[in-house]
């Protein structure tokens, strides 16, 4: 592990860039990450002590240098604040979290590969992010990979993990794969589950099974009373 020089100053997440300014080169990159923030919002919105990060630079003393960050496509760390007083973070600096990092990471591969199963397992390991998912759903021949992979570190190095939907009992979730339905085609996606393997439903699907249970209700009972 590189031994951090305490002598030089750390600089604050105002002083340092918010992303590597690399352009996603498809679609899943961003939606499907905005996707499992979305799903917390709903889901842990009573909660405060979560940030989920899309696209968001990782600052840490771990690496080469403390001004270089890792950019997954999304990342979860528990303990911390969900929002930093009035202002929303610019990019995830360690240092400023209490040393606390990411206890989940994902990276979505792309046409370009992004050293996703060897430069940035590294750099998570490292960093000491528990939980690493790599989804390739295109190019997963082409790397020798399957398509859905979960690591878990253990004693400093990553080991692959059986099992969709996975549970994470650290994190409190699952993650597997599952259809999204954009109103004109079905995509498959990443979904968060619960222990028993439920898939968190999105607001639509809510919405939309709240219909349906009050259409039967109609259908068997009549009109609801005033």
């Amino acid at each position: 592990m590189v031994q951090f020089n305490p002598e030089i100053r750390l600089p604050t997440g105002a002083e340092l860039p918010n992303s590597d300014d690399t352009p996603v080169d498809n679609e899943n990159q961003n939606f499907l990450p905005n996707l499992l923030l979305f799903l917390l919002k709903f889901y842990w919105n009573k909660r405060n002590d979560w940030f989920f990060g899309v696209d968001m630079a990782i600052y840490h003393t771990t690496g080469i240098s403390h001004l270089v960050p890792v950019v997954p496509d999304g990342f979860l760390s528990l303990g911390v604040e969900r929002f930093k007083g009035d202002t929303l973070r610019l990019s995830y600096v360690v240092w400023e979290e209490n040393n606390i990092p990411p206890i989940f990471a994902l990276e979505i591969v792309s046409q370009t590969y992004g050293g996703e199963y060897d430069k940035k397992m590294d750099i998570y390991a490292k960093l000491g992010v528990l939980y690493y998912v790599v989804y390739n759903p295109y190019y997963w021949r082409r790397d020798q990979h399957q398509p859905f992979e979960v690591y878990r570190l253990v004693n400093g190095e990553y080991e692959q993990q059986i099992g969709e939907p996975f549970w994470m009992p650290e994190v409190g979730l699952g993650i597997g794969r599952g259809r999204y339905s954009d109103g004109e085609s079905q995509l498959e996606v990443l979904y968060w589950f619960d222990e028993r393997g439920d898939r968190y439903l999105t607001a639509e699907e809510r919405s939309r099974q709240a219909e349906e249970l009050l259409a039967r209700y109609r259908e068997r009972f009549g009109e609801l009373p005033e």
